[in-house]
């Protein structure tokens, strides 16, 4: 990844090599994407038929990079007569400006050349190296060149403009130039992408926030977002330099929703600019204390598009939440079973958890009783559909053989759920942390009947479905001779007893034994699973373990913020604060910028950890991953009316403080000092 350079704006980006060129490549998606689109595949620089060199890069901001650059090899930099910047920004469109600039005393003549490709490829043709069905189209104008596609009534455009007159051919744009002593000479390009719709417009300028926005508004708009936020003042600098990189990263991935038109967070560059069920849930737990305005959307969207009929192909049933909506041809002509897809047997019980912890840090009950049916939906679906075999616990397989996910749970790979020895079990497939999230589910659900739906009776009997699902649990998934819970149950009710992060998840959830948790603590932070950087999501000594394999070794932030929130929840703060320690200290490593995941080698092997080599960033759920932490390390709870504050800050920390968590409190600071109408805060 650092050999990429990225800009966003919302789920339009563009990736780039160093050299700001763009090439077309099957093994990372280098180039200009929109809704799922790539509308520039080539975009490569040459002067005098010379390919250029970087001297130095300026990306500070996340829309917006600067590129310096001198032809010839490295070695011939000290004697370069010549040099270029390419500064460009994205916002909704691309831009860039390139300059020449001549360093000698005399008037010296160049020629440009910028090469102009547009292969229209979906995301998913990109990953699957899928052929294209359609027909490209390139149109030469004055100072234009427009590249469009078209299959059927998918009708993709890409037009390039110029500032500076030059020789426009099919392939790109020439320029025959003369430069003064010491002159330079700029031409501006635009490239203005454009998503037909049925009526044969671009259905993004329909939207509320329109289509391009210049750097100036999106930087206005990140501000905003980001002065909305609780200050942060503490002496780690690492913590500090990660919360802020979250904030803008986290401001860069909204992007506006066709659907409601409001604005939604993109789970993650590249690959996943779009809206997630898992991703999106877990990341707006992550955030919501600190920007609760941004969830509402979210649970919108979601309920909005909740599963309500029985569709195969996309793994679709009612009342189940979705795992992913894409816009792409290949959605489009149901290539693939994104539009959208419902492969995910979390998403559901994390909707109901989202929605409850929403209440209680706002006390929005409006929108809770808004979503009473799609509430009541999801926990029905919970013990019906999702229950395969009747036997009281969560399991999936997929409807879709064909081009389903095969693992429904967030270790998504095909491999990541394994015995011990390495073997694959059958599907259907009962994950152990799908089984917190969906006692979590029902706790809450509980409070939300009992408390705004007016429905005593269905509190209690989610109540007691819960508790015999806990004790049920905790009888079946517990290895004893082990002292740790399976990964899964195969479809024969067997332990899958690989050893893995998603025990953490099981103390998050509430589900453990409280005479088991002390256990899994020492798991978790034992050898095996912590490398001192953070958890492993597979111990080193099971069958499957690879420290570089994508859920079967690797290191993911998001994933340790929910251990860390499960060791606070049962009392282990120590504990949580070695793993806020180990994330906040991995992160100075990214320019405060937590990656989806990184290589699982020892801390005392490497002085740094180890990239991966695909991972997404930014990516949402890693990007709230401070956050969380942070919230674990001050003790940030809600309860009732108040707010609970005990803190985990783990030793040489300094001090750490937070003023103005929004709230149904008003505006209080995390010392439990009251800064707005209420005083409902107390301090341990």
């Amino acid at each position: 990844m650092k050999d990429l350079v990225s800009i966003l704006d919302g789920n339009t980006f563009l990736v780039s090599d160093r050299r700001g060129d763009i090439e077309p490549s099957v093994d990372f998606p280098t180039g200009l994407f929109s809704f799922d689109t790539r509308f520039l595949s080539t975009w490569l620089l040459t002067i005098g038929g010379e390919r250029l060199h970087p001297l130095s890069i300026d990306d500070s901001t996340s829309y917006r990079t600067r590129f310096f650059l001198a032809p010839g090899e490295p070695t011939h930099y000290l004697d370069a007569k010549v040099s270029v910047i390419r500064s460009r920004a994205i916002g909704g469109s691309f831009a860039e400006e390139l300059t020449v600039l001549n360093h000698t005393r005399e008037e010296m003549e160049f020629t440009v050349r910028v090469e102009m490709g547009a292969d229209f490829a979906d995301l998913f043709e990109v990953k699957q190296e899928i052929h294209k069905r359609g027909r490209t189209i390139a149109t030469v104008g004055e100072n234009e060149l427009r590249l469009t596609y078209r299959r059927e009534a998918f009708h993709r455009e890409t037009l390039i403009t110029t500032s500076a007159p030059g020789v426009v051919d099919v392939s790109g744009m020439t320029y025959r130039i003369r430069i003064g002593p010491h002159g330079e000479w700029t031409t501006r390009l635009q490239v203005a992408t454009v998503v037909y719709g049925a009526r044969g417009e671009d259905f993004r300028a329909s939207l509320p926030l329109g289509g391009s926005r210049g750097p100036a508004v999106i930087e206005a708009e990140q501000d905003e977002l980001i002065a909305r936020a609780p200050q942060l003042g503490c002496d780690c600098e690492p913590l500090a330099g990660a919360y802020r990189r979250s904030l803008n990263d986290l401001a860069a991935l909204r992007y506006e929703s066709i659907t409601l038109g409001v604005q939604l967070m993109a789970a993650g560059l590249p690959w996943f600019m779009t809206l997630f069920g898992r991703d999106s849930i877990i990341t707006s737990l992550q955030v919501l204390p600190f920007l609760p305005e941004l969830i509402p959307p979210t649970i919108l969207m979601l309920a909005g598009l909740q599963g309500y009929r029985l569709d195969d192909f996309r793994d679709e049933e009612p009342g189940k939440i979705l795992h992913e909506l894409r816009y792409g041809e290949t959605a489009g002509f149901e290539e693939q079973p994104h539009s959208p897809y419902y492969g995910s047997a979390d998403s559901t019980p994390l909707f109901v958890i989202l929605l409850d912890e929403y209440e209680r840090w706002t006390g929005d009950s409006r929108l809770v009783r808004q979503l009473e049916a799609q509430t009541r939906a999801a926990l029905a679906w919970i013990d019906t559909y999702g229950d395969l075999l009747g036997t009281g616990y969560l399991w999936y397989q997929t409807r879709n053989p064909d081009t389903g996910l095969a693992n429904q749970c967030w270790k998504d790979s095909w491999d990541s759920i394994s015995y011990q020895d390495g073997r694959l079990p059958g599907f259907p497939r009962a994950t152990c942390e799908l089984q917190g999230y969906a006692y979590d589910a029902k706790i809450r659900g509980a409070r939300l009947a009992r408390t705004f739906w007016n429905d005593p009776a269905y509190a209690e009997q989610l109540e007691r479905e819960a508790a015999e699902l806990k004790a049920r649990f905790n009888r079946d998934f517990w290895i004893p001779d082990r002292e740790y819970y399976a990964l899964a149950l195969d479809a024969d009710g067997r332990h899958v007893d690989a050893l893995t992060s998603n025990i953490g998840h099981l103390l998050w959830s509430g589900i453990v034994d409280e005479s088991r948790a002390g256990r899994l603590a020492e798991h978790l932070l034992g050898p095996r699973l912590f490398t001192g950087w953070g958890i492993r999501t597979l111990a080193d000594d099971q069958g499957r373990y690879n420290p570089i394999g994508y859920h079967v070794g690797t290191v993911w932030p998001f994933d340790n913020s929910l251990i860390a929130w499960g060791l606070w929840r049962y009392g282990y703060r120590e504990e949580a604060g070695r793993v806020c320690e180990a994330m906040l200290a991995a992160s100075r490593f990214f320019d405060g910028r937590l990656p989806e995941a990184f290589a699982g080698y020892e801390r005392t092997l490497t002085d740094y950890p180890v990239e991966y080599p695909t991972a997404c960033s930014p990516q949402a759920w890693s990007a709230g991953t401070p956050l969380l932490l942070l919230r674990v390390m001050l003790g940030l709870e809600p309860q009732g009316e108040h707010l609970i504050i005990d803190p985990a800050v783990p030793d040489g920390m300094g001090r750490v403080e937070l003023l103005d968590i929004p709230g149904r409190w008003g505006q209080v600071d995390a010392l439990g000092r009251s800064r707005g109408p209420h005083d409902g805060t107390r301090g341990h």
